[in-house]
Formats: structure tokens, C-alpha cells, sequence
């Protein structure tokens, strides 16, 4: 990868980059990911590049959906490979859930490349290379899936996610938890609980709130899940995205 020094202003960003890159030269990331990467890039923009207050009690309530869950599953695609695999692997780790691979643009050898990165970062239950049923009413190869993973678990997280496959998990009565930087995506308004964040930050403060919400009584984890509402917290993540974008037009004017 290119040498960024830690001093550039743009470093994270520009490492998230280089990631994705390097996933597309190690053959984890397909080409379309580098298109997806950079839409997903302009929206962080608009979001000053941190983590908002929705974003931040969506991780919370998420949290306290896959503590109650009796069968989480944790989705990953490519661009989730080269941007997040030690992290997806802790997240598993601490939920004692499987790590689904799936993919849009499939071939055999991705997936096999994808798993074995999981693998080599410590996760010991990968599920994906041999799917054995399909999601209904996808008719693209997102429908494969694999039993005692995605295709029975009661809560999935699918961070950066095909809007279809989101839609028909909820069909299936799952809870669906996205990590999504675009608040009006087809993902982000067919889930159940979105997380409106970059997936560099949200995974880390994902891992955070479950380990200091173990601790917690089912009757409190369903009191936090209660209190959600995944369209408010749409709506207040637009709101926040608009006073970021105005005050930097008023730091314009001021000049």
C-alpha cells in the first residue's frame, strides 16, 4: 500500500482507500466495491467524517438486539473484508455467532479468499462456501445462504448491504441491523435498526456498547430496544447531516 504519513489531515480516509485497493489487488474486493466505497465516502463528508448522536444510539440499540438474539449471524462481503475483518472477527467472538460470506459479483475463489482472511484473523466459525438454501424472492446469487447461519438466525447484521436482500431478510421475520452511510438507501429504511456511520467506526463502537452492556437484564436490554424507532432515528441523522453542512456555509460566509 502507499506510505500515508499519520500527520496528513486525510489519513483514515485515505487508509480506508488503500484497504479497499488492496482488497481489489488480493482478489477480496470486487472492482463494482471500489465504485460502492467511494459513494459511500461522500456521505461521510456530509457527515464531518464522525459519528453522529442517531448513529450512536442506533450502536445501542443494536447492541441490545444481538444480546437477546438466540441466533445472531454477522454477514460479510468483500469491501467488509478489506476494510473490518479483525473487528467483524472480535464481533463474532464476543456474540458466539457465525460469519456468513456473501456476495453480490460471487465467484468460488472470492469467497474462499474471504473466508480464509476471517480465519486468519482468529474467527472459528465461517459459514458461506457452501451455501445449502437461498433467501425468497431473490432471484441474484445474494440469495445463497447457509443453514445455521443467516438463513435461520432471528437477528443479522449486514453492513454494506444490497437494499434487496435487506428487504427479503425482513420479509423472513429476522431483525435487521445495517451499517449504511446513506439514511435514505433502500437498506438503511428497509432495516430494522440502521446504523448511518462509516463501518470503520461503527464496528469498533459496536463491539464497545456490547461489552459494556453484558452486564445488562434482558427486561433492560428490551427496555433500550423499545425505546428505538429506526424511522426517528433516519430522520434525526438527516437532520444532523443538515446542521453539519450549515455551519460549515456559515464558517463559509464568516470568511
Amino acid at each position: 500500500m502507499t506510505e500515508i504519513p499519520k500527520s496528513h489531515p486525510r489519513y483514515a480516509s485515505l487508509m480506508t482507500r488503500e484497504r479497499i485497493a488492496d482488497g481489489v489487488r488480493n482478489g477480496i474486493t470486487s472492482v463494482q466495491g471500489l465504485i460502492a466505497q467511494g459513494r459511500g465516502e461522500a456521505f461521510d463528508y456530509i457527515l464531518g467524517e464522525r459519528t453522529m448522536r442517531s448513529a450512536d444510539r442506533a450502536t445501542l440499540a443494536a447492541s441490545a438486539a444481538l444480546l437477546l438474539a438466540e441466533r445472531p449471524a454477522i454477514s460479510v462481503n468483500g469491501n467488509v473484508a478489506a476494510l473490518v475483518p479483525a473487528e467483524m472477527v472480535e464481533l463474532a467472538s464476543l456474540l458466539n455467532a457465525p460469519l456468513e460470506v456473501n456476495l453480490f459479483h460471487r465467484s468460488e475463489d472470492r469467497v474462499r479468499k474471504i473466508a480464509d482472511l476471517l480465519r486468519s484473523h482468529g474467527a472459528s466459525m465461517v459459514l458461506g462456501e457452501r451455501p445449502d438454501c437461498r433467501i425468497p424472492g431473490l432471484e441474484h446469487s445474494r440469495a445463497l445462504a447457509t443453514r445455521g447461519g443467516i438463513y435461520d438466525a432471528d437477528v443479522v447484521v449486514i453492513p454494506l448491504e444490497d437494499g434487496d436482500r435487506c428487504e427479503a431478510l425482513v420479509r423472513m421475520g429476522k431483525t435487521v441491523i445495517a451499517v449504511d452511510l446513506n439514511p435514505l438507501s433502500r437498506t438503511s429504511m428497509m432495516a430494522s435498526i440502521s446504523i448511518v456511520d462509516n463501518i470503520t467506526r461503527a464496528v469498533p463502537n459496536l463491539i464497545g456498547k456490547i461489552r459494556s452492556l453484558s452486564g445488562s437484564t434482558r427486561e433492560d436490554l428490551q427496555a433500550v430496544l423499545s425505546d428505538y424507532s429506526n424511522r426517528s432515528t433516519l430522520r434525526d441523522a438527516i437532520l444532523e447531516m443538515r446542521e453539519y453542512l450549515t455551519a460549515r456555509m456559515n464558517e463559509l460566509d464568516r470568511e
